[in-house]
């Protein structure tokens, strides 16, 4: 595996990306990353590497600038809403990021994801409805919310949330709007809602109601505080909550669920 950080501009201002190429000079399928909203700490950019490792060219943007995490969740709170309040800046700022990955020889622009991770979501599912030319969309503890609703008629990639159920900052009334926002833009989405599961429950450590570690064969999962059977880990949504890529040879196939259109 080869890593680099790269320095680019996004909406006039320094930003600073980590890039992960797995071994070999073919061409291969490729990860956008989106962080979290504390910031491009090196957690984050691991998940760059994790991607490689399974085969993918990956590309963790930064859309704060200079590629640091942020020092308080004050700063983060006002920094996200700000960004939140602009989606036309946000979809710049992701777009940026994706002409970066484009640019590496060795992707394949036709097999192309975005993945985000809490207000990372929110940034890659903007790049979404800007009508980005990418194959999937993935969001993980997202915000749903948009003040652009009416864009998801432009959205081309399929796209995938997976939500908990009892997430504090996402509600029962903003999964409904979203569930109504994809159906009236025509797109192929699926909903993913983990009973039980609070925010952040892709991140390790985070506080997810006091069940770190899994007790053993059908115990529940550290990752997602879910009882996860066999069949439900051999399944793309599933590999891809929990850092484990879906099979190198393409972006995978999205199953509709009872809730999308």
């Amino acid at each position: 595996m080869r890593v680099r950080d790269i320095e680019y501009t996004a909406n006039g201002a320094p930003m600073v990306g980590r890039l992960a190429l797995p071994e070999g000079d073919d061409t291969r399928p490729a990860v956008l990353i989106a962080h979290e909203g504390g910031g491009l700490d090196e957690y984050q950019k691991s998940r760059a590497e994790r991607f490689a490792e399974h085969g993918y060219v990956a590309f963790a943007l930064d859309y704060y600038g200079d590629g640091k995490p942020l020092t308080s969740e004050e700063e983060m709170a006002a920094r996200c809403q700000a960004l939140w309040s602009e989606p036309e800046r946000l979809r710049v700022l992701a777009g940026a990021g994706l002409d970066v990955l484009l640019g590496e020889p060795r992707v394949d622009a036709s097999r192309v994801a975005a993945v985000g991770y809490c207000f990372g979501g929110a940034v890659v599912l903007e790049l979404a409805r800007g009508g980005a030319d990418i194959q999937a969309v993935v969001g993980f503890h997202p915000r749903l919310a948009t003040r652009r609703p009416q864009d998801a008629r432009n959205i081309r990639a399929k796209v995938l949330v997976c939500v908990g159920s009892e997430d504090p900052l996402v509600s029962v009334e903003e999964r409904v709007g979203f569930e109504d926002e994809m159906r009236a833009g025509g797109v192929d989405w699926r909903m993913n809602v983990y009973g039980g599961a609070q925010h952040s429950f892709t991140r390790p450590g985070a506080d997810r109601d006091g069940r770190p570690g899994v007790s053993g064969p059908g115990g529940r999962c550290w990752m997602c505080s879910m009882r996860c059977s066999g069949e439900q880990r051999s399944s793309p949504s599933w590999r891809l909550a929990h850092h484990l890529p879906i099979k190198p040879g393409g972006i995978g196939r999205h199953r509709r669920s009872r809730l999308g259109g």
